[in-house]
């Protein structure tokens, strides 16, 4: 049987979701599931399957990772770089004095031997017929790849791991997986935080370049200490947890089993992510040999580490730099908000031809000016928490600003609040924007509001609504383990937004002003929709009591009115 291409697509976007690298072991069934249906399509349509998945890993019965294609390209030169014409750039890599492009500077100190089996080869076939997946990684790798290759060299650590953030998040400093996995080198947050990474609400140190490189190289250090020194041991436990490993190790010696990684039964995903890094070790190695154009980045720092000394707006760091401020945050991701966090770390990321204007500008910028402020007075219904949020800032920022030891404020006082140079809107790879741009994404026919009740979870909501739990999770920008703080805004996308919506309705979306005298029943019954729709399409806005004035949300299939 033969199968259309929109049929391919629809189902791609159903399994969209299962697609991505994730740590948690209660995927491996779904992942399996996925691999077997793929395997499936690609045996009804192997041509046509193949431009979308890759069937050999499927059959095989892993899932190539899927990550994010939006990039921001820092349209910088790196330090003291010359471009060569492409025939004089240098072949050999005899003397590091000649190596000009830096993944040969990697090349010639990869160690690693590559066995020669399938689960190794099914691998390396998916990247080898994806060469534009290697593109986008090197635009990713570009400002970041030299700092990592030089602290892996300093630390004395094989440069295969220098290879390991394209298996992780394809270089994506804002990278988030299902597991609950941030940044680049894709660390959970009780992990990130035991090897240094800081999660506060101003800034999260896994998506920090310096801090979870840092980070990576302590795990990797402590997880090669404690297996003895192999390095596909400490990977394995690196993607799926050391006590995993370990356990896998125990059983096979009281099974009088092999021990090595081969020979162990971890989860799918990890069988399939050592392999990944080897391919990719594989492939760099004899990239020359087999005449492979692996994308060129100079071996040059892009970028350098300035101390800022204190906390600043990124906006106005950016307009020193002489960057676009999109540009700075795609530098430095790890800071969630429009500034920096007030209680460090006190360092950006700049690249490397702009470092001595900036902090020649530095210089002219008192520390006052650093941020814009607000000269706040007092009235009925305040708090320094409404405040927080009405400035979006926090409330420690201003008892602190305002020398305050407790929460206590006085009508008609007045405060100093720090607030944005320029519009939120403007700090499109803040947290709030990036969540925002999330959740407006269209999924489907519809978006429903859902403000989050205490006792509400992922599992109940989905079944509230008829909607995939993982796909509710992805559209709100979380994990379907990260819990649900009640206040909380979710969006929910569906295609059908009542049950008894007809085939052929024509839907329009209405808003209605709440009128005095006026009840849900009765605005139900004017609209002629269900009451337990209308409460369904409001519930976010829906309090104890209607309030004249207040705007409702009404969907009117008008072949009805």
């Amino acid at each position: 049987m033969k199968i259309s291409a929109f049929s391919m697509l629809v189902f791609v976007t159903g399994c969209q979701t299962f697609m991505a690298d994730s740590r948690a072991e209660t995927e491996t069934e779904q992942e399996q599931l996925i691999a077997e249906q793929i395997t499936n399509t690609c045996e009804q349509d192997h041509e046509l399957a193949e431009e979308l998945f890759d069937c050999t890993s499927a059959q095989q019965g892993t899932i190539p990772v899927k990550h994010p294609t939006d990039i921001v390209e820092i349209t910088v030169e790196p330090d003291n770089y010359v471009e060569l014409p492409e025939d004089q750039i240098p072949q050999s890599i005899e003397s590091p004095e000649i190596i000009e492009n830096l993944w040969h500077r990697i090349q010639s100190q990869l160690t690693f031997s590559v066995p020669d089996n399938s689960r190794v080869a099914a691998q390396k076939n998916w990247y080898l017929k994806h060469p534009r997946y290697m593109e986008r990684v090197a635009v990713r790798a570009k400002p970041f790849m030299h700092y990592i290759v030089e602290q892996m060299e300093q630390n004395q650590l094989p440069l295969e791991l220098t290879l390991l953030p394209i298996v992780e998040s394809a270089f994506d400093p804002f990278a988030y997986s299902h597991g609950r996995a941030a940044g680049m080198w894709q660390f959970i947050p009780g992990t990130g935080k035991r090897f240094g990474m800081k999660q506060t609400w101003w800034y999260d140190g896994r998506r920090d370049v310096v801090a979870s490189t840092e980070g990576a190289i302590a795990y990797l250090k402590y997880l090669n200490n404690m297996f003895d020194g192999d390095w596909l041991h400490a990977l394995a436990a690196y993607n799926s947890g050391e006590g995993r490993v370990r356990s896998a190790i125990r059983r096979n010696k009281k099974a009088g089993k092999p021990t090595d990684f081969w020979s162990l039964d971890l989860p799918r995903e990890t069988r399939a992510y050592v392999p990944k890094l080897l391919a990719l070790s594989s492939i760099l190695k004899e990239a020359e040999r087999d005449k492979i154009a692996w994308p060129a980045i100079p071996n040059k720092a892009f970028v350098k580490v300035v101390d800022v000394e204190s906390q600043i707006d990124l906006a106005l760091a950016a307009d020193l730099a002489g960057l676009s401020l999109k540009e700075l945050h795609s530098l430095n991701a790890g800071f969630n908000r429009w500034a920096t966090d007030p209680d460090g770390p006190h360092r950006l990321l700049i690249p490397a031809e702009s470092v001595e204007k900036f902090e020649l500008a530095l210089t002219t910028i008192e520390e006052k000016d650093r941020l814009n402020w607000v000269r706040h007075k007092i009235k009925s219904g305040d708090s320094l928490l409404k405040l927080a949020k009405q400035y979006h800032t926090t409330v420690d920022v201003i008892q602190a600003v305002n020398d305050m030891q407790g929460n206590m404020i006085r009508i008609g006082d007045y405060i100093l609040v720090p607030v944005s140079l320029k519009s939120l809107e403007t700090y499109s790879l803040s947290q709030e924007q990036r969540l925002a741009t999330t959740q407006s994404t269209q999924r489907g026919a519809y978006s429903l509001s859902h403000k989050v009740q205490s006792g509400d979870t992922f599992w109940d909501l989905s079944r509230k609504y008829n909607v995939n739990l993982r796909s509710l999770a992805k559209w709100n920008g979380m994990a379907p383990t990260d819990p649900l703080l009640p206040g909380k805004d979710l969006v929910i996308w569906v295609n059908q937004v009542s049950d008894s919506q007809r085939k052929d309705a024509v839907m329009r979306t209405l808003t209605y002003t709440v009128k005095k005298g006026d009840s849900l029943a009765r605005i139900a019954n004017k609209f002629k929709v269900k009451l337990v729709d209308l409460k369904r399409w409001n519930q976010d806005k829906l309090d104890k009591y209607l309030q004249p004035g207040q705007k409702l949300k009404v969907y009117v299939d008008v072949t009805r009115t």
